[in-house]
């Protein structure tokens, strides 16, 4: 049996429904009342506006900083232009300098002339000068800065012009030369590449050396260069010491610039060790490093005995070469007339 309905519940219900309808449309259509009463805006507007402040204030200290260091380096650079200068007064005004102290004067006039011309091509690029130049044949009267334009443009013209295209004319020859040379070689490159052209020996050193004659053998003089060379000095010298030639057609020079006491002590017992074997070796030892490696050699081809050797291969100190190094190269120099460094 069904239960009875409840007509007064049902009243209420219904009244309850139609006042929650109702208020949900007031609240529609004032959409921005639900907004400012959930999310607030008050508070993250008041963040956003202290970050932003933050990072401008890190921006202008970082701008302050740069500032401050332009104008400190504008200070020192002042400061020591004028120490400069005094320095110059003083010693302009010393009587024993100022013979010295022409070639600067001329100098000085000279700088001071290009500056004012730079100034007067500056003028003139801001005058519109460039495309329509003052000239000193027009009947126009010209003021001061365009007579001096004019007067620059003229000597210019006639005097400068001519010699720097004749230099642009010889540069370009060079370059023209050049470039042949340049194919040329290309040229032949391809061309030994294609007749799979190889160099030839005249002779060969692929007998004993004990058993064979010793005229055979050109004389080749040995270099080794070096400079403080410590971890290498050994192996370099043993290695060129142990060269299959015949010990009278050859001399191994080592010529050392190094600036530490003991480690010329030490090169020159490797050297007396390798002479006590037999090997013609000598050591030389220069006090004034002039031309560094290059006048090392330079100094050491001076020597009196040099002129009696038809080869010279130069080692450097990090370089060991293997005991038949001799035997493969000078062959293919052999119909050289003159000296021809190996290396």
């Amino acid at each position: 049996m069904s239960p009875t309905p409840n007509y007064e519940f049902q009243k209420w219900w219904n009244k309850e429904k139609e006042r929650n309808h109702a208020l949900l449309l007031e609240k529609s259509g004032n959409p921005s009342w639900s907004a400012v009463e959930i999310h607030s805006p008050t508070a993250a507007v008041e963040k956003d506006h202290n970050r932003s402040a933050r990072q401008l204030s890190w921006v202008y200290l970082l701008k302050f900083q740069q500032v401050t260091n332009c104008l400190s380096w504008l200070t020192n650079g002042f400061l020591s232009l004028l120490g400069t200068a005094n320095r110059r007064i003083v010693s302009n005004s010393n009587p024993s300098s100022r013979s010295g102290s022409r070639l600067y004067r001329v100098i000085k006039v000279f700088m001071v002339l290009v500056i004012l011309l730079l100034l007067v091509e500056l003028l003139a690029y801001f005058k519109g000068w460039h495309f329509s130049p003052p000239s000193m044949t027009s009947d126009k009267v010209l003021g001061l800065v365009e007579l001096v334009y004019a007067t620059w443009l003229s000597v210019r013209a006639n005097y400068l012009a001519p010699p720097l295209q004749a230099m642009s004319n010889v540069c370009i020859i060079l370059f023209l030369v050049q470039s042949v040379d340049r194919i040329l070689l290309v040229l032949g490159c391809f061309w030994i590449k294609f007749r799979r052209l190889k160099p030839v020996s005249s002779m060969e050193f692929s007998g004993d050396i004990e058993n064979g004659n010793p005229q055979d053998y050109p004389m080749v003089l040995i270099q080794i260069p070096m400079c403080n060379e410590r971890e290498v000095y050994h192996q370099s010298i043993a290695a060129t010491c142990v060269q299959d030639w015949p010990r009278n057609r050859m001399l191994v020079q080592v010529l050392d610039d190094s600036d530490e006491a003991d480690l010329q002590l030490l090169i020159k017992a490797e050297v007396q060790k390798w002479q006590q074997k037999g090997v013609p070796i000598l050591y030389r030892h220069r006090l004034i490093r002039t031309g560094y490696k290059a006048g090392n050699l330079k100094s050491a081809m001076s020597c009196d005995y040099v002129k009696d050797y038809e080869f010279v291969a130069i080692f450097d100190a990090d370089f060991q070469p293997g005991p038949d190094f001799l035997k493969k190269t000078v062959p293919y120099f052999k119909v050289s007339l003159y000296s021809v460094p190996l290396c």
